[in-house]
């Protein structure tokens, strides 16, 4: 009697389990990460801390500068239509958690405002009407690699009443504002990361390889613009080339017909 008791109990409890598995769906995957700064399989390339950061950050920065290049410029037109596209396929992709972490940022940000104007501990843009804000990062000090700044070492100084203008002097030089202080450490809240598989659907999307190599192209474009405005491109050549000097380099001047197969 027992046993079929025991056996009646097991029947109900897979049903059960099998209503749950029902109701909840099949399991899912674990969701994975890419580790920031692991090889990504080329030399020299290693994975990017906040790839969908920097990318909007360049292409706005880009479409910013390609404004002040000439209308009727083949390349500003191009690469203004490349680079929106992919700006799109950029911001389109959104990491769990980004709207709550952006309330956070910017609410510290505003209960922080001289971290960018007093103490410059960080930075703020503005491109296409976005605000970006970029801080400080210190990379760590190797102390076998430290060497002596040139310091002259000096006496200690003497003890004894000092005079009022001496006192003055001696607490401007050593007090700090607790401020500071405090703004010294200041750090924004990083971005949540993207999963893999979002960073792989971005790679689908805008065929062109892994998303660094996608960075190391954007930051070049954006290198390029810089150049052409300071140079003045779409400007007429200050020394004009004489007639024919090009002739001689034209391919159809030394270079005959093709024999025919």
């Amino acid at each position: 009697m027992s046993l079929l008791f025991g056996v009646l109990a097991l029947g109900a409890l897979l049903a059960l389990l099998q209503e749950l598995q029902l109701v909840l769906g099949p399991p899912q995957a674990p969701v994975r990460y890419l580790e920031a700064g692991a090889p990504t399989g080329l030399t020299g390339l290693f994975t990017h801390p906040a790839p969908r950061s920097a990318l909007i950050y360049l292409y706005s920065s880009t479409l910013d500068k390609l404004k002040r290049l000439p209308e009727h410029s083949a390349y500003r037109t191009a690469t203004e239509a490349l680079t929106k596209q992919r700006l799109s396929i950029i911001e389109a992709v959104k990491p769990d958690g980004y709207e709550a972490w952006l309330e956070r940022v910017n609410e510290q940000v505003a209960k922080n405002p001289q971290a960018f104007t007093t103490y410059g501990v960080g930075v703020k843009h503005e491109h296409g009407g976005r605000q970006f804000v970029t801080t400080r990062v210190e990379s760590g000090v190797d102390e076998r690699e430290e060497e002596w700044d040139g310091e002259m070492i000096e006496a200690p100084e003497l003890e004894g009443v000092r005079s009022s203008r001496e006192r003055a002097e001696q607490a401007a030089g050593l007090a700090r504002p607790l401020e500071a202080e405090e703004l010294k450490n200041f750090e924004l809240e990083k971005e949540p990361s993207l999963t893999a598989q979002q960073v792989s659907d971005i790679e689908a999307q805008i065929g062109a390889g892994l998303i660094e190599e996608v960075i190391q192209v954007a930051e070049g474009e954006h290198m390029l613009v810089n150049t052409m405005l300071e140079s003045k491109v779409w400007e007429e050549l200050e020394e004009k080339p004489t007639e024919g000097q090009w002739t001689y380099y034209e391919r159809g001047a030394n270079v005959g017909t093709t024999q025919k197969p």
